[in-house]
């Protein structure tokens, strides 16, 4: 017997993409839409293509996603982010393991990112996600920004197998708008719950960006995209040097208080 699956998103002013996303798994039982009263169409976009859509306040990255998970009418859940889609290998993927009425608990999808202009190119290190899973034996984890799904304890004998093919992200739209999402996610990361203030943050400053832009372009092969893969490294130095810089901010004003 089939194993029921509920597409649960997020949303909060994602008409550009959500079409996308949720066309990408027409074999999904139900879609769950929780979105933070978006102003622009996209719950219109969403109801058209099936989806059942609740709107409550944004409460935080993990805690709002956990929330989309627990509104769900099925255990089986994918989930995807507003900016995100299945390609079709990867949907052939699932819908084997939902086939199935054994297995593990929880898959890992590999996410290509969108850079700019262009797909990346073959060799490209990609990054692995937990997104499909049992709902029973998963938790969002407790990040300020990058909460994600983690199996709690028990939950399977065995790792989370790799899913073939890739899911689609489609967040580096353009610099513009990453770069308005980095100041976002690196002044969110200074809230939420306390966090231990961490050490030598002048030396973090100065040492996180060049280790940043070397592990995206080199070790992550971002070399092999050209100008794109350049951006998107220095980019990820840019984050890292914001995100420290934001953080001694914090701490010199606090100390001067």
């Amino acid at each position: 017997m089939n194993r029921a699956l509920s597409l649960v998103v997020t949303t909060r002013n994602n008409a550009a993409t959500i079409g996308k996303c949720i066309q990408s798994v027409p074999f999904a039982d139900e879609v769950l839409i929780l979105d933070s009263f978006s102003t622009d169409k996209t719950l219109e976009l969403a109801q058209s293509f099936g989806a059942r859509c609740v709107q409550e306040p944004f409460r935080g990255y993990g805690p709002q996603k956990q929330r989309a998970i627990d509104l769900a009418n099925h255990d089986w859940v994918l989930l995807l982010d507003a900016d995100e889609a299945v390609d079709q290998p990867l949907a052939e993927a699932m819908r084997r393991v939902l086939q199935s009425p054994e297995g593990p608990n929880a898959y890992r999808l590999r996410r290509e990112e969108w850079l700019y202009w262009q797909w990346p190119r073959p060799g490209t290190r990609l990054t692995d996600h937990l997104r499909l899973f049992d709902r029973r034996f998963v938790r969002l984890g407790d990040h300020p920004v990058h909460a994600a799904p983690e199996l709690i304890a028990g939950a399977s004998g065995r790792a989370c197998p790799l899913l073939a093919g890739r899911l689609r992200h489609f967040g580096h739209a353009g610099l513009g708008g990453q770069i308005d999402r980095i100041n976002h996610y690196t002044s969110a990361s200074l809230e939420g719950p306390e966090q231990p203030a961490p050490r030598l943050p002048r030396t973090r400053m100065i040492l996180s960006p060049p280790a940043a832009f070397i592990r995206e372009y080199v070790f992550r092969r971002q070399f092999l995209n050209g100008w794109a893969g350049f951006i998107a490294a220095r980019m990820a130095a840019w984050h890292a040097f914001l995100r420290h810089a934001k953080r001694l901010e914090h701490l010199k004003r606090d100390n001067s208080q």
